[in-house]
């Protein structure tokens, strides 16, 4: 065996992250050209331009989308909007609500900007309004009506002293607002479709407009009359007007004109001379990229969806459908930085390059990405027309090889100097999409490939693919039919000299390189009981490991193709393995997103790392053997350091301390010790934990006596923590009356001027008041649903019953003879999952009767082939989120739905214990 002096390694820490984002939504650019604000989901995400790593994150408690947001002119403020109509102002370097207001529209927010003073907010609404609010001052200043349909579009005059809003609605008409008059005073007809963007010239006496209908406008603000119309040919996101002091004759400026760049469906860069409507220039695709014929232009994923002008540093930002963001330099218009928004799921990842500095990752998509690990920045590689699969990288880390379902292979160089990668090779022989390639070890010289048509081929490099030059097409010097299956694998030996190969027979085979145009058989490994998903050779003895879908993996050897050790601790598949540590240890990853750790020796699994939330495809160490990378269907890309055994100390002692305090948390609660019970869970930081400890007051004798002179025991500190617990409780019915119950000792008890003193009191009382009005109402509906009930219930008859019974008489319910017809009441309460089941169509139903068939049906998407591992949607995303995110979003707010149902009953029985007069309270603190 290997070197027995070797250290073993005890633990990996994560040291970066490439995580989606940005999924769809608005996007915007600092001031000072240094961040970049984008949306995801129920967050603003702040990613810092220079490193490309996300510094900030904004989240509402509520996990509400946010539905549109806006950055103040000079960079301090961010307010955010979201679907509970909650406006919130932020302190966004503290990642600190500093306020927040309702929105008064009616529906959500569609659109908000800043005016130039960063005194004046507009929101435009979903229900045609838009509101003007003073920040400053805090109070609304304008309800402009008269838009029709959701107002997607508003934008102040670059000059203050008009003080005139701009706005677009469904009407495809761009209203101009005298704010002093709260007046619309025009209406620029020209588009007849969504206007998308305005841009306005340094003087303000000039506009363009851009719209979906192919058209750009240019307006005269002082006369409001269109003075051209551009026909661009194409559906236009974003318009900007070029700077006419600088020169940009390199993108076809050559006159002192009003000129103006345009972003649309066609996925390019174009300039116009306005008062030709002539196109001065349009920016040149690369080589690898196709560009988009007019029938699929309008589902274009390289299309435009954003455009931004950076005047200090003199670049323009573009932002892609497929949620890429794009940096180009004026005035050449090249590209400075891109950066990944969202990559799907993650199928393969590699290191790659000199020093390892970069990653070539296989997303679900016919696309490639190389990120660099320093900056984030990305460059895509398009050849492939169909999903990649997966990857591998020759020994010198410049030159990789990618297989895709479009049943072909290609070899990609990376530029040592500028890192740019181009495609130097290409060949197809396959009959069926190409799951498995595997570089040679010692030098360039050969790949070879597994594929769903059950043959694995060897193919022949060039002699020099890192030569200038167009791409050379390879052949395969050997095919052979390998087994009865999918091949889900392949590697190749440290030596050059051996195949391995694992299937979805179950089967891995050893084979012999050393013939001339021939691959031949050596041996069978048997012994899985499902497919054999991964294969590696032992960088230093005669052994070969292999994964497999029945959760354990397995060390063979070469002699003699004996199992010599079976390593079993994933729940499900062992999707891929590698040797570390010379050889005498191993990383598994599985799709029970867990990664392990496991001594070859002692056959012990020495750490499980929780690497992601799904299956864990791609696993890959760094040739220092110092760092290895992970990727997971969950989207996420993490590169992890090996850690050092006082690294791992001290995070094992922050773990012990940590389960020393929850020990002492139990006993304490065990003990009925409630005042230093509910202290040690403040102290923890833990919501969750804090409010286990209030329910457990709230159960016993006396509870409310027992939690009211708990609660007013606390320090100051410690008060002040839970009034922002309770307001996080507070959003979630099943935590409601906990929240109200603690919020009725603090607000009776505490005088208000206490109350104000704490930090973010004021944000945190109005935060209160929308969900505490929600609860009530519901709670109102349910009671008069009860007396209702009630009302039915008297009424009720038992049929048979003499018809003379006077109507007000209490129901007679002795037991009537067996021979008359009678109700029968079923006391076995259906849920409300079952209720709608019962509603649903009948294949589901036959589903549910059968639990065998559903059974059998998960154990049949487990063993599926690594070419099938792949979404079937091929990494399409809509609205921003892939159908799977989407669906798992539909399914959790149906859940939350039903629990909220299932607590109405209970609700209304504690009715009582909730303050009537909570949001009343609540209201005047906040006021």
């Amino acid at each position: 065996m290997a070197n027995t002096n070797l250290q073993f390694k005890t633990n990996y820490a994560v040291s970066s992250k490439i995580e989606p984002f940005y999924k769809g939504g608005k996007v915007q650019i600092s001031k000072d050209e240094k961040y970049i604000f984008c949306t995801c989901g129920s967050r603003v995400n702040v990613l810092e331009i220079s490193t490309g790593k996300i510094i900030h994150c904004v989240e509402h408690d509520d996990q509400e989308d946010i539905t549109s947001f806006a950055l103040s002119c000079d960079d301090e403020m961010l307010v955010t909007a979201s679907r509970a109509l909650l406006l919130k102002q932020w302190d966004w370097r503290q990642a600190n609500c500093t306020r927040s207001w309702r929105a008064i529209h009616t529906v959500p927010v569609a659109s908000m900007t800043f005016d130039s003073t960063s005194t004046l907010l507009a929101t435009g609404g979903c229900d045609g309004t838009i509101k003007l609010w003073d920040v400053v001052k805090q109070y609304c200043t304008h309800n402009l009506k008269g838009s029709s349909g959701v107002v997607h579009l508003v934008q102040f005059h670059p000059n203050t002293d008009l003080l005139q809003l701009f706005s677009s609605s469904l009407d495809c008409g761009i209203r101009i607002w005298d704010l002093r008059s709260s007046q619309c005073v025009s209406v620029l007809q020209s588009h007849y479709s969504a206007v998308t963007s305005l841009s306005f010239s340094p003087n303000g006496n000039t506009m363009v407009s851009s719209g979906r209908d192919k058209i750009c406008t240019v307006w005269d603000l002082k006369t409001r009359k269109a003075k051209r119309t551009v026909p661009v040919y194409e559906a236009v996101e974003g318009v900007v007007i070029l700077p006419g002091s600088t020169d940009l004759t390199e993108i076809g400026v050559k006159s002192k004109d009003l000129h103006f760049i345009t972003a649309g469906s066609k996925g390019v860069l174009r300039v116009w001379e306005a008062s030709t409507a002539r196109c001065v220039y349009t920016q040149t695709l690369p080589s690898t990229l196709p560009s988009a014929s007019e029938e699929d232009e309008n589902d274009n994923p390289r299309s435009l969806t954003y455009l931004f002008h950076l005047p200090a540093s003199a670049r323009l930002a573009t932002v892609t459908a497929e949620h890429n963001i794009l940096l180009y330099q004026l005035p050449a218009l090249t590209t400075q930085q891109q950066f990944v928004g969202y990559s799907d799921e993650v199928l393969d990842v590699k290191f790659l390059g000199k020093g390892d500095s970069h990653i070539v990752v296989a997303t679900n998509s016919c696309q490639l990405k190389v990120f660099e690990l320093l900056t984030n920045s990305c460059q895509i590689l398009y050849g492939h027309t169909d999903t990649v699969l997966t990857l591998d990288v020759f020994k010198k880390g410049s030159l990789f090889a990618s297989c895709a379902k479009d049943r072909s292979v290609r070899v990609w160089h990376m530029d040592s100097d500028s890192g740019q990668v181009r495609c130097v090779a290409q060949g197809s022989g396959h009959t069926n999409a190409v799951g498995s390639i595997a570089c040679s070890r010692m030098k360039a010289s050969f790949v070879a490939t597994g594929s769903q048509d059950c043959t694995v081929k060897v193919w022949d490099l060039p002699a020099d693919c890192s030569a200038e030059g167009g791409i050379r097409q390879l052949t395969a010097r050997a095919t052979e039919k390998a087994h009865d299956k999918d091949v889900n694998s392949v590697a190749v030996s440290p030596n050059d000299k051996l195949l391995a190969s694992g299937s979805q027979d179950r089967t891995a085979k050893l084979w012999s390189l050393t013939g001339e145009g021939t691959v031949g058989l050596l041996g069978v490994f048997r012994g899985h009981r499902r497919g054999v998903w991964a294969v590696c050779f032992s960088p230093v003895d005669q052994v070969l490991a292999t994964t497999s879908a029945d959760g354990t993996a397995k060390l063979w050897s070469l002699q003699d193709f004996s199992c010599l050790k079976t390593f079993e601790g994933h729940d499900a598949s062992v999707l891929k393995v590698i040797f570390v540590s010379r050889g005498t240890q191993l990383l598994t990853s599985g799709s029970d997103g867990l990664v392990k750790l496991w001594t070859i020796k002692t056959n012990e699994c020495v750490k499980t790392l929780d690497a992601h939330q799904d299956k864990v495809w791609g696993l890959h160490a760094s040739r220092k053997d110092d760092k290895m990378v992970t990727g997971s269907a969950d989207s996420n890309i993490t590169v992890w350091s090996d850690v050092t055994e006082i690294e791992m100390a001290e995070e094992q002692a922050k773990q012990e301390d940590q389960i020393l305090k929850q020990q002492e948390l139990s006993n304490l609660l065990h003990g009925k010790k409630y005042l230093k019970a509910l202290g040690l869970a403040i102290s923890l930081d833990q919501p969750h934990t804090v409010l286990t400890v209030i329910k457990a007051i709230r159960e016993g004798e006396n509870s409310s006596e027992l939690l009211e002179k708990t609660l007013l025991k606390l320090r100051q500190d410690q008060k002040e923590s839970l009034l922002r617990y309770c307001v996080v409780w507070n959003t979630n019915a099943r935590n409601c009356l906990n929240a109200q119950a603690v919020l009725q000792v603090l607000l009776t008890h505490l005088p208000p001027e206490e109350l104000l003193q704490y930090q973010g009191a004021r944000s945190h009382l109005e935060g209160l008041i929308p969900y505490t009005e929600r609860h009530m109402q519901r709670i109102g509906r349910l009671l008069q649903a009860s007396m209702f009930l009630n009302y039915m219930w008297q009424k009720m008859r038992v049929a048979g019953a003499p018809s003379s019974m006077d109507e007000d008489e209490d129901m007679d319910t002795t037991p009537l003879a067996q021979a008359q017809p009678f109700f029968v009441i079923d006391k076995e309460k259906k849920s409300g999952s079952d209720e709608r089941r019962d509603e649903g169509n009948d294949s589901e139903s036959e589903q549910d009767e059968d639990p065998d068939s559903s059974v059998e049906d998960e154990e049949e998407l487990e063993d599926v082939s690594a070419t099938n591992k792949a979404s079937t949607d091929n990494g399409q995303v809509e609205n921003g989120a892939s159908p799977k995110t989407n669906g798992k979003h539909h399914s959790e707010s149906e859940e939350s739905s039903e629990e909220e149902d299932q607590e109405e009953e209970t609700t209304v029985k504690k009715t009582k214990g909730l303050p009537v007069s909570s949001a009343q309270q609540c209201q005047t603190f906040a006021s």
